[in-house]
């Protein structure tokens, strides 16, 4: 983590400065009311947001001691609510949906909040976020935090978001995934590096999440994260061939453009393993991995095939040179087809290296029919085309089952768009599903007239 740098700390000293000099403050003193802080709240939290988003985007990694700043009684509480959710969405979490360690940020902010003056005021705004914190958090960590609580209305409040129905894991996950929407616009998110393997070990999954997600988010603001980046992959001996920094750096790799010096580093770090017994199939099972999760295009994986040595003579050159050559040529080249064609039938159909190829394919069809619009659903026809020549290289279930559901998302926003039955764009989509999708054994004929079936409208009900 790195000190807040002096300018936001300038602008918060102003906004300190004005909050304290404001009538809204000398308002709310004098009446004490909830009316007067809403006041406070509507003239100033739009102000340190603001400086939360500058931070958070371009030097994300002063996030946790910009919050600390935000801890001073002087700013009467604002934006405090959120930065608690903030630290609530941060956590990362198991396969029970509980924190894997405590959240020492959320507890800070809470203790905080607890300590002020605007107690009762905050206390309205933070429910939501208490629940889901304690949810994720063990009960000893929660009662070790209310039994310093000397005020006994404060805390019977925070006894009374420790809720019972959150014992149980599908309560607590639906409800952490209907919270978490709230904050999906927001870029809150900052993680530490590592400088030794037992730091690896336990900053990796938040710093994993972190790169992915500055990667695909904020790819042009990442500057101030370059020289963190550099350090890491330079000192390599520092981490002992440890796994999860191979995983690191594989990221790094594949999401982040660098210096000629540092891809020449981590090229030189994964000729070293490529000997190793079983890295080959390591490395794929974490490229199929981040297929599933995460976005990956073909500069992503142009940059892959920069940092791989392609004269070794292994499994992995030859699957980059294939990938090479889908990417150069485009996937829909005749060329780039009989390529995966020859590639996959080299190998066993479920071996992990084709495991990737088809992960890489159809990550190619997800994006394009994600991004093609209403209007342009005759390209769809075209890609049907070179997606069911994939279909037959491939012979493989999971990835039929894939294409089939990515082109049914598709087909439904065309139908929400074309609502005209007897218009000739509804008629030609109605066609060609029809007709394609029963062949490609998609949908059997039930389906398809379900799908096409007019929904007749509930009539209304009468007294």
């Amino acid at each position: 983590m790195e000190a807040l740098q002096k300018d936001y700390l300038d602008r918060l000293t102003s906004i300190k400065s004005q909050i304290q000099e404001s009538e809204e403050l000398k308002s709310y003193l004098d009446e004490e009311g909830d009316e007067e802080y809403k006041a406070l709240i509507d003239k100033f939290e739009n102000e340190i947001h603001q400086v939360y988003t500058d931070v958070a985007d371009n030097h994300p990694l002063q996030v946790i001691a910009l919050e600390d700043a935000l801890l001073d009684h002087d700013l009467e509480a604002l934006y405090l609510p959120k930065a608690m959710g903030y630290t609530v969405l941060r956590g990362i979490k198991n396969e029970n949906w509980e924190y894997e360690r405590p959240q020492k940020q959320f507890k800070k902010i809470l203790e905080f909040i607890i300590s002020s003056s605007n107690f009762d005021q905050v206390k309205r705004r933070v429910g939501q976020s208490l629940q889901i914190g304690f949810a994720l958090s063990s009960d000893i960590w929660i009662t070790n935090i209310i039994n310093v609580v000397n005020n006994k209305q404060v805390r019977n409040f925070l006894e009374s978001q420790n809720m019972l129905k959150y014992h149980d894991l599908r309560n607590r996950k639906t409800a952490y995934i209907k919270y978490a929407k709230q904050f999906q616009s927001l870029n809150f998110y900052t993680a530490d590096f590592p400088t030794n393997k037992q730091e690896v070990i336990r900053e990796f999954k938040l710093l994993k999440k972190f790169l992915l997600y500055r990667a695909d988010n904020h790819g042009d603001q990442n500057a101030s994260l370059m020289p963190h980046i550099s350090k890491l992959i330079q000192n390599q001996s520092d981490f002992e061939k440890d796994p999860r920094y191979s995983e690191l750096l594989f990221i790094i790799g594949l999401k982040y453009d660098l210096p000629e010096g540092d891809r020449e580093k981590i090229k030189s770090y994964f000729n070293e393993l490529r000997d190793t017994p079983e890295f080959d199939k390591k490395l794929f099972d974490v490229l199929v991995r981040l297929h599933s999760e995460f976005q990956i295009d073909a500069a992503a994986e142009l940059r892959l095939v920069n940092t791989f040595d392609l004269s070794k003579d292994d499994k992995i050159s030859a699957f980059y040179k294939v990938v090479d050559i889908i990417h150069s040529k485009g996937y829909m080249n005749e060329e780039a087809i009989n390529a995966s064609r020859d590639f996959y039938y080299s190998n066993e159909g479920l071996s992990f290296q084709n495991t990737a190829l088809r992960a890489s394919i159809f990550g190619y069809f997800k994006r394009l029919l994600k991004q093609l619009a209403e209007t342009d659903y005759v390209d769809y026809f075209e890609i049907n085309k070179v997606m069911v020549q994939y279909i037959n290289v491939f012979d493989n279930q999971q990835f039929s089952h894939d294409i089939k559901n990515t082109s049914l998302i598709y087909i439904k926003k065309l139908l929400r768009h074309f609502t005209d039955k007897r218009g000739k764009d509804y008629q030609d989509i109605k066609k060609y599903v029809w007709s394609n999708f029963k062949d490609l054994d998609f949908m059997n004929e039930k389906e398809l007239k379900e799908l096409f079936k007019t929904k007749r409208k509930a009539k209304p009900k009468t007294a």
